[in-house]
């Protein structure tokens, strides 16, 4: 009677999962010199349905790069001409056409930050929004020399690439199509509470939102990958567990009752001592989906940790700046005659952080590798009486210089503190401000702030809404599920995809996760140079621009 409830709860949340298999795809090997539509009008079909196939493709396809074909279009060709190709599959199963011109922009705004010129916009106010002067737009947009033009899409500026990734460094999606999948997803949907035959939706809703924000989401996040990986052509057996409340004793009761090792993963719990019990009781890989501080304290080499550590933030900002504080300047001694000396920033690093032992502790570990790492000084203000005053930073800025402040702590009051004495330094002062650790207290903190003072920060994930993928994704879930996406579904879809497309290879997944870096919606998964457990440091560095839009800068 229990099984019959929850099989019922997840079909009134439209839960259930098709099991029929699509007809057969297979991968396309891309020759020098195709194009999307060149390669659609070669397998006779029309280019928007290549592109459906294919939604991470954004521009044109590289040669020796591989997409996602109908395998009886690929026959037909073969049949014409004696052709051999290889297979290899990415991204999801798409509905949504990309027109050339959105093609083209998205491949634009993977190397620059853009803008769309819109009605009254002079060079003027674009001086005054991005701080470039009308040369300054002609030498990235020689357009421009007929002026301004409603609609014009021009470049603001060059995306960084501070760390240059080869083909080498990411893992290319491969489907083995003689592996089927079973996976397991352990959640707390606590179906026990709706046992009532009376009882609504809406009530279920209303009493259980945080449960229907993270377990129920996260379902249907996943339940939208492996409709994916399905329509690719993976067979894959689903079943999700409901693990009820959390310190009960049905984790237990579903390690006994099932043989979960007859899956090839489980992905669940979502608590950190619900996922030690399952790990030390099966040999198979356990997807740990959410972030905890007890994760630091995991010991099963089967556990596979899909958040970074805390401290991996830390360190992923030390390193952006010593690469930024070394990097630009070695550009320059090429035209000049300098000094060793002279190749390092000359300037000043202001960590902010708080009086107790950790953030002290963490201030001066920073401080520590950023003397070793560059040639600024580094200082440390700490709040004296609670409160850190706005004379205390002039005293250590130096105008015409770089000035850059990392916010080590967390506190309210000094992040207050901090940022409202920077966006107000005299004009030949300027600041750049950074934090490894964007919690709730930046919530409450108005964006134009942020955005006055450049604000940098290391974050887990990034979702850009107007690239294609992100679109596709968000068009698909809405059309199953009549809403967008919750960043719980997102991070549903993301992890769920991502291990069962490096498992859907064929290989183990610990080999496929060490082979290299993969990135989905909003997530970047690195698990590379792990040691006993898989861990991720997929990490973003993000920036504020005066815009108040968001740029990744690495």
């Amino acid at each position: 009677m229990k099984h019959l409830k929850f099989f019922i709860f997840l079909c009134i949340l439209t839960f259930t999962v098709s099991c029929g298999q699509q007809k057969r795809y297979i991968q396309y090997k891309v020759q020098q010199g195709e194009t999307m539509s060149k390669i659609a009008q070669k397998l006779e079909m029309s280019t928007s349905s290549l592109i459906r196939l294919n939604p991470d493709v954004t521009g044109e396809p590289l040669a020796n790069t591989f997409l996602v074909v109908p395998e009886k279009n690929l026959n037909n060709l073969k049949n014409k001409v004696n052709e051999n190709s290889e297979v290899i599959s990415d991204s999801i199963f798409a509905t949504t056409d990309l027109t050339e011109e959105e093609k083209r922009l998205e491949a634009l705004k993977e190397k620059f930050v853009v803008y769309e010129v819109k009605k009254g916009d002079t060079f003027f106010n674009l001086k005054q929004r991005f701080g470039l002067t009308r040369g300054e737009l002609l030498l990235l947009n020689p357009e421009l020399k007929e002026g301004l033009k409603l609609g014009m899409i021009l470049k603001i500026k060059e995306i960084p690439t501070n760390v240059v990734l080869t083909d080498a460094d990411f893992y290319t999606d491969y489907i083995n199509y003689n592996k089927d999948l079973k996976v397991a997803l352990l959640l707390p949907f606590r179906t026990y509470k709706y046992e009532s035959d009376t009882l609504l939706l809406k009530e279920i809703f209303a009493n259980n939102s945080r449960l229907v924000n993270i377990a129920t989401d996260f379902y249907l996040g996943a339940e939208i990958a492996i409709d994916s990986l399905r329509n690719q052509g993976v067979a894959i057996e689903f079943t999700a567990y409901d693990t009820g409340d959390r310190k009960s004793n049905q984790i237990n009761n579903i390690i006994s009752e099932n043989n979960l090792n007859d899956n090839d993963v489980i992905i669940g719990p979502l608590y950190s001592e619900e996922v030690t019990t399952v790990a030390s009781n099966v040999s198979i890989p356990v997807v740990y989906p959410v972030y905890s501080n007890d994760q630091s304290n995991f010991t099963a080499s089967n556990i596979v940790k899909t958040s970074p550590e805390k401290k991996v933030f830390r360190e992923e900002l030390e390193r952006y700046i010593i690469e930024n504080f070394n990097k630009t300047d070695s550009l320059i001694a090429r035209d000049s005659i300098v000094k060793p000396m002279d190749f390092f920033k000359k300037g000043n690093i202001i960590i902010v952080g708080n009086d107790d032992v950790a953030s002290v502790q963490t201030s001066k570990i920073i401080q520590s590798n950023l003397n070793f790492g560059t040639a600024a000084v580094v200082n440390i203000i700490q709040p004296e009486e609670g409160y850190i005053a706005k004379t205390r930073f002039l005293e250590l800025l130096k105008p015409n210089e770089e000035n850059w402040v990392i916010i080590a702590t967390d506190d309210t009051i000094i992040v207050s503190d901090a940022i409202n004495s920077l966006i107000s330094l005299p004009e030949e002062t300027t600041v750049k401000v950074f934090t490894f650790d964007k919690g709730s207290v930046y919530d409450k903190i108005d964006n134009r702030k942020l955005a006055k003072i450049g604000f940098t920060y290391v974050s887990d994930d990034f979702i850009d809404e107007n690239a294609a993928n992100s679109r596709i994704f968000n068009n698909q879930y809405q059309k199953k599920n009549n809403t967008l996406p919750s960043f719980y579904a997102t991070k549903g879809f993301d992890i769920t995809y991502d291990v069962l497309i490096r498992l859907a290879s064929g290989n183990d997944l610990k080999s496929t996760l060490d082979a290299g870096i993969s990135r989905r919606i909003e997530t970047k998964f690195d698990y590379r140079n792990s040691s006993y457990i898989s861990e991720n440091k997929g990490l973003f560095i993000v920036q504020y621009n005066k815009d108040l839009t968001l740029t990744r800068l690495k």
